[in-house]
């Protein structure tokens, strides 16, 4: 924080290096048309606060060879002899200002290798500045985030030292150029965000050293190509969503084994989810993701290149850059997929994130969907599967959005502190009970046995069970008794004795 002014400076003539990043400190100029006193070879003032004026005095640095001006609240046009007054020149970095203008870059130095003009407002067609002739070094070339229209140029095979090829977030249409494939070197290709049509053209699978392809939010047609597992085998990110691909996911795909981000959805893609996605080492934990860097080293200074992709976790949308290594994403959601969730897709120990809702996925939910431990983001809702959620979810421990609403799932909600902490809304549309769902009407109630109506005893009703009983002992008694008096003479005459001197005894 803080302000200087070119006084500050009056009195370092022999100033080469200057690295002033993240100060956010504004540099408040006394005289307009100020000639710095020294001749800088490296300078460094992303976040100060130069504009909205161009820094013109920037051009009397004859020497520069590392230039960085990002985040510095430029906004006026670029001067067309800027690049002229740069003999030296290998990066230069001016994103995220507001520079307008047309791209007529005029005198680009043989030396340049990292130019980042991203996150402006520049307009216009690319073709003058992609194809003004000349072989160029660049390495590292970042124009997305910007108003640029028009076709993209055929005319790559001058740009062969591209590692890093940037135009995301434009208004470019037409089809991807073929001649990209004179781009041998090229690592990450991004034209993520604008209207791309037609199919996916043959010649980028010569593309063989591809780390990151991302080409979603564009009107991409025809099925998914099967050489994109055959012969971009070094992918660790895949993303095609938001366009218009049809057909199966190809089987192909699972020669991907070091993906760790594959994003597919909003497509019109159906059949099965392949049964081969155990194939994904990185995913999988049979390779680790140390080495794993989206950064990547270019130019003689080997200066760091930074890039991110545009991901849904926990239900939103968010660019991740410097924590993109730690993003492991399988995103299928928003298709026409049909048949059960593969079993196989629970040997994804590192996944963190897994999202096939908006599907017609039918059956149950794996039983072993628990040894997914590393899953923050699960998302199963309006789809058709049925069966009660496995008991296995409770040891998903480090889960915190959880969907499986509208499907024909029932029983009781596991027992989890992560599953008992969520919205009952994660739920809703099936015939499911127990915390955190209020409603009990998914589970059915055991209630003790009663008789049945007309096997009830009345209280003012006769007990013939009980007089018969009581007749029945009585007619054997008697008959027990009577019957030997009958049939036997001299037992009748001993009773009659016996009853003659009862009576006198008694007085009777």
């Amino acid at each position: 924080m803080g302000v200087v002014t070119e006084a500050h400076f009056a009195k370092l003539v022999n100033l080469k290096y200057l690295d002033g990043t993240h100060n956010n400190i504004t540099l408040r100029l006394q005289v307009s048309k100020w000639i710095p006193p020294f001749q800088m070879q490296s300078l460094h003032l992303n976040s100060w606060h130069l504009g909205p004026e161009f820094p013109s005095w920037l051009q009397f640095q004859r020497d520069l060879r590392h230039l960085d001006i990002s985040d510095t609240h430029i906004s006026a046009y670029m001067p067309e002899s800027f690049f002229g007054s740069f003999p030296n020149l290998s990066y230069l970095d001016m994103s995220e200002n507001h520079i307008q203008g047309t791209l007529t870059l005029l005198d680009i130095p043989t030396t340049l290798e990292v130019l980042v003009l991203n996150s402006n407002e520049y307009r216009g067609s690319l073709h003058h500045f992609l194809c003004s002739g000349g072989v160029k070094e660049i390495r590292d070339l970042n124009l997305g985030n910007n108003h640029l229209s028009g076709v993209i140029p055929e005319c790559w095979e001058e740009w062969p030292s591209l590692v890093l090829l940037n135009l995301e977030n434009n208004n470019l249409y037409g089809e991807i150029p073929r001649t990209l494939s004179f781009i041998p070197s090229l690592q990450f290709l991004s034209i993520h965000g604008n209207k791309i049509s037609g199919k996916l053209p043959p010649s980028l699978m010569t593309l063989s050293n591809l780390k990151v392809l991302q080409l979603g939010r564009n009107k991409l047609i025809g099925s998914i190509p099967t050489w994109i597992g055959t012969q971009l085998t070094l992918l660790r990110i895949l993303n095609l969503k938001y366009n218009k691909f049809d057909g199966n996911i190809p089987q192909e795909l699972c020669y991907l084994s070091h993906t760790q981000i594959l994003d597919l959805s909003h497509n019109n893609l159906s059949g099965n989810i392949p049964r081969c996605f155990n194939n994904f080492s990185v995913l999988s934990g049979k390779e680790t993701n140390s080495d794993v860097q989206f950064s990547f080293h270019v130019g003689l200074a080997s200066f760091v290149a930074i890039v991110g992709d545009s991901l849904v976790m926990k239900g939103q949308e968010d660019t991740y850059s410097t924590i993109l290594p730690l993003v492991m994403l399988i995103d299928l959601s928003s298709n026409k997929l049909t048949g059960h969730i593969p079993s196989e897709l629970t040997s994804l120990v590192e996944l963190k994130s897994l999202n096939l809702s908006r599907n017609q996925l039918t059956g149950s939910i794996p039983e072993k969907i628990g040894n997914m431990k590393a899953l923050i983001s699960f998302d199963l809702s309006v789809n058709m599967l049925s069966g009660e959620l496995p008991v296995s979810l409770s040891k998903l421990n480090f889960l915190s959005s959880f969907n499986v609403s509208y499907n024909n799932l029932t029983g009781r909600v596991p027992t989890s502190t992560q599953i008992q902490s969520l919205n009952e809304s994660s739920f809703f549309g099936n015939k499911l009970c127990g915390a955190p769902l209020k409603e009990q009407d998914g589970c059915v109630v055991v209630e003790a046995p009663v008789h049945k109506k007309q096997d009830k005893k009345e209280d003012h009703g006769a007990d013939w069970g009980l007089i018969i009983t009581v007749v029945v002992g009585f007619l054997t008694g008697f008959w027990i008794i009577v019957t030997p008096l009958i049939v036997n003479n001299s037992w009748r005459i001993a009773y009659f004795r016996y009853l003659n001197k009862w009576i006198k005894i008694r007085g009777l």
